[in-house]
């Protein structure tokens, strides 16, 4: 008698060394979210696992993306969850794609913004906002919001120090410019301090906020500096206000307290957030390695989704901000990555009002020395890597099913 073969019931999308295209695999597990499918993320399983139907749909895109897959039998995948019951593994159902806003000019350049290659690569739908969508209340269609080098200060990141007269900053301050006066606002520092203020209230209702780069501490900055003039002799002429540093009001930002601004526009850096002052002469700290934190898949479900890889130890890589120094993070903050007897932690997460953040120092993981007008990264030549890896955590994280953090 001929034995019928088991058909295969779900589709194994490894995680670890044995998946070949990891950054693709979030977007085909995306897709599937999309359609409604059923999915899972399997913490710390084969390096955060996924699990998906088994459908001829999900095989071809495997397939054309070179994305490694395994199918389960009902018997094989009743041993997976058997196997993770007994160790630091635990699964969390994706129940809907979260809608996506990235927050970038019109005219970005490709170096900008390593998440929006991210997205782009790995097939993620995303829409593009900046200021006149925000003014305009439009952050309420969106679950997830990202951010990047972007100087919420009004600054320019101090870009005028190096670059005043190179094209691609003229057209920065002039399109800012025009924008402020569009949206009635007297100056740019004004508008970013408004756009900066609904991005506050967009986490504080419930939204997901990922930041990286200078974003991270300009919009601190701009969230507690409201009453402050932060933009000083670069916006109209005249010094920051020396009283700066005291009438910040650290208790309505996000992430960190008790920060000291550069009061000088002469200096290219904003604050003592920044561990590194990559620009800054004479303080500038060398690359080292960051390590992912291994917390409790079943206790600490939120942040294990964030530092799921394949890899614990990461080689470090440079920012507009880099890092964020110990001694200005608030005492609720999760410290999710690392380096090892460093004043300066490297990736972080916590709670606002109904919303979450999450920060992560550094502008591309695969170009640690990056530069302005360096030819962006090809992630077809980094299929596996672990830093974008963090980047993509973030985006499925906002569809998890979540358990309450416990420690």
């Amino acid at each position: 008698m001929v034995v019928p073969a088991v058909q295969a019931q779900r589709l194994l999308i490894p995680m670890d060394d044995g998946q070949t295209n990891h950054l693709k695999a979030y977007g085909l597990t995306y897709n599937a979210m999309k359609t409604g499918a059923q999915s899972e993320w399997l913490l710390n399983y084969r390096g955060g696992a996924f699990l998906l139907p088994d459908t001829p749909e999900l095989r071809r895109r495997a397939a054309l993306d070179g994305i490694a897959t395994e199918p389960l039998n009902d018997a094989t995948l009743a041993g997976v969850r058997r196997e993770m019951a007994g160790g630091n593994m635990e699964s969390v159902p994706l129940e809907k794609a979260p809608r996506i806003a990235v927050y970038t000019p019109p005219d970005a350049q490709p170096w900008d913004d390593a998440v929006t290659l991210a997205l782009k690569y790995a097939g993620i739908e995303f829409t593009a906002i900046y200021d006149e969508q925000v003014e305009q209340g439009e952050l309420t269609k969106y679950d997830w919001l990202h951010l990047h080098h972007e100087d919420f200060t009004g600054q320019f990141n101090k870009f005028h120090l190096g670059y005043r007269d190179a094209p691609w900053f003229r057209e920065a301050v002039a399109r800012n410019a025009g924008a402020a006066r569009r949206l009635g606002f007297a100056s740019v520092p004004a508008l970013k301090k408004a756009v900066s203020e609904r991005i506050r209230q967009f986490v504080e209702r419930g939204g997901f906020l990922f930041a990286m780069c200078g974003a991270t501490e300009t919009l601190e900055m701009a969230i507690a500096g409201r009453d402050v003039d932060l933009a000083g002799e670069f916006a109209d002429g005249s010094p920051m206000d020396p009283d700066a540093d005291a009438r910040m009001q650290w208790s309505r930002s996000l992430a960190f307290k008790d920060a000291h601004l550069e009061h000088s526009p002469f200096v290219n850096a904003m604050s003592d957030i920044d561990g590194h002052q990559v620009n800054v002469p004479g303080r500038r700290q060398p690359l080292g390695t960051f390590t992912l934190f291994n917390f409790s898949a079943k206790f600490d479900p939120v942040p294990s989704m964030l530092v799921q890889n394949h890899r614990a130890v990461l080689s470090d890589f440079y920012g507009v901000t880099t890092s964020f120094t110990k001694a200005t993070l608030k005492s609720g903050d999760v410290v999710l990555a690392t380096e090892e007897g460093a004043p300066w932690v490297k990736y972080i997460h916590g709670d606002y009002g109904k919303g979450t953040w999450t920060y992560l120092g550094g502008h591309d993981p695969e170009d640690p020395q990056h530069a302005i007008g360096n030819p962006h990264t090809d992630l077809s030549l980094h299929t596996s890597s672990p830093g974008y890896r963090l980047i993509l955590n973030n985006v499925l994280f906002p569809a998890a099913k979540k358990k309450p953090l416990k420690t």
